[in-house]
């Protein structure tokens, strides 16, 4: 009797499930490193939106600064401040704001947000500090 050469049908079809689910896993991890990198990207964008938002001012008026809008490629933001009172300062101090610029958007049906927040002095509504 003459041996046979080549793969059973049973080995082919285990090294095709093995196969497949190889594949399967590849191609969630690039899906999810694709999902991260352009998370990443957003969370970029939304920090540079907040950066250039507070550098517009150098400085609160009085009355603190409230502000919203929407961008064109679909990032809200809101700017609000609020007095810091340190009760033990001297009267002639500089008057201070905490400024808290948030940036959202929606990702895959998710909001998302970005915060920055920092002090900037007061200014009077004469422009002196």
């Amino acid at each position: 009797m003459r041996a046979e050469r080549g793969f059973s049908l049973i080995e082919v079809l285990v090294a095709f499930s093995i196969m497949a689910l190889a594949l399967g896993v590849l191609y969630q991890s690039g899906a999810g490193s694709l999902r991260a990198a352009v998370l990443s990207e957003q969370q970029t964008r939304a920090a540079l939106w907040g950066q250039s938002l507070l550098a517009a001012r150098d400085a609160v008026p009085a009355a603190g600064w409230h502000d919203a809008g929407l961008t064109e490629d679909g990032f809200g933001w809101q700017i609000g401040s609020r007095p810091l009172q340190d009760a033990s300062a001297p009267a002639d101090a500089i008057a201070l704001h905490e400024v808290v610029v948030t940036v959202d958007w929606t990702d895959r049906g998710r909001r998302r947000e970005f915060r920055i927040a920092t002090v900037l002095p007061q200014v009077d509504d004469d422009g002196v500090r």
